[in-house]
């Protein structure tokens, strides 16, 4: 697995996740639900991309990570769309 020195922060589209999660379609809680799931399955330090089109997962999944203690690296809202792209290190 890849560990980035602290030195460089990597910005959300920087980031190759290990495996993407589409959550579009699907209102809260469920990209939460879903994500701790996938998440499990995951290896410490691999990177997950959860796509969604739910606003709430702006503030939800910085909140779950912060209560399991996952690594929340960002995200990227696509211009134009509802689309958020969030990237999340399992720890």
């Amino acid at each position: 697995s890849t560990r980035w020195s602290s030195a460089h922060v990597m910005e959300p589209k920087e980031i190759i996740p290990d495996d993407v999660l589409d959550c579009v379609g699907v209102a809260c809680p469920i990209p939460i639900f879903k994500t701790a799931n996938k998440i499990k399955e995951m290896q410490p330090e691999q990177v997950l991309e959860v796509q969604s089109d739910d606003g709430g997962i702006e503030l939800d999944m910085p909140a779950w990570c912060k209560r399991t203690g996952n690594e929340y690296l960002g995200l990227i809202k696509l211009e134009g769309t509802d689309e958020y792209h969030v990237f999340v290190r399992k720890k």
